[in-house]
């Protein structure tokens, strides 16, 4: 099964929101699923139906009301977010499952690292002890999702003190940085790619 790579690098979050409804719209049934990489300028996004009160205050930083499910997080740069543009129907995969595979790549991709990470029953998500690592908010429209996984590199962690991150008052966030592990944005990205294709059965990669 084919995967299609797209490194998009810093982009505006509004201009990548708007491709990947565009994409899961207009794709056909052939279409082969795409997993795009990047990271955004700093922004608040909202859920669906997320609650403004979990923002403190947003100060210079735009805030965005998303289409994906779950609360309020914030995007900057030193953070990799993967967009999963997959089609579930085709793979006949639940939300459930692909929240899970999700969950497992980011799990995966830390163990490289040295990092024991795990994910919780009762919150969406990737934790190192009780500090969250990466977030997850998903899309799923004509059987295809997108939207996708956030995990902190070495982006700047002061922001999610403005929010309650996820909608969880006193929510611990951390990073690789913060953590001790030295790595780049693209060396990660290389890494988690692996770790989604292994958990979703990816046998080929075009880039």
């Amino acid at each position: 099964m084919l995967l299609r790579l797209r490194n998009l690098g810093l982009r505006d979050y509004v201009d990548v929101w708007d491709r990947m409804r565009q994409f899961t719209d207009t794709r056909e049934r052939e279409s082969a699923d795409e997993l795009w990489l990047t990271e955004h300028p700093p922004v608040f996004t909202l859920g669906r139906n997320g609650d403004r009160a979990h923002i403190l205050a947003s100060g210079d930083i735009p805030i965005v009301q998303s289409d994906r499910g779950g609360q309020v997080t914030y995007h900057g740069p030193g953070q990799l977010v993967a967009y999963a543009m997959f089609d579930l129907q085709r793979r006949q995969m639940g939300p459930r499952g692909l929240v899970r595979h999700l969950e497992a790549a980011i799990i995966g991709t830390l163990s490289q690292y040295g990092i024991r990470a795990q994910a919780r029953a009762d919150a969406p998500g990737v934790y190192v002890d009780s500090r969250k690592i990466a977030s997850l908010g998903l899309r799923i429209r004509k059987g295809c999702s997108y939207h996708g996984v956030s995990l902190n590199v070495d982006a700047d962690l002061r922001p999610f003190r403005q929010i309650n991150p996820c909608g969880y008052q006193g929510l611990e966030v951390t990073s690789l940085e913060a953590l001790g592990v030295r790595v780049t944005l693209a060396e990660v990205g290389v890494s988690l790619t692996a770790r989604i294709m292994q958990e979703f059965g990816y046998t080929h990669i075009e880039r």
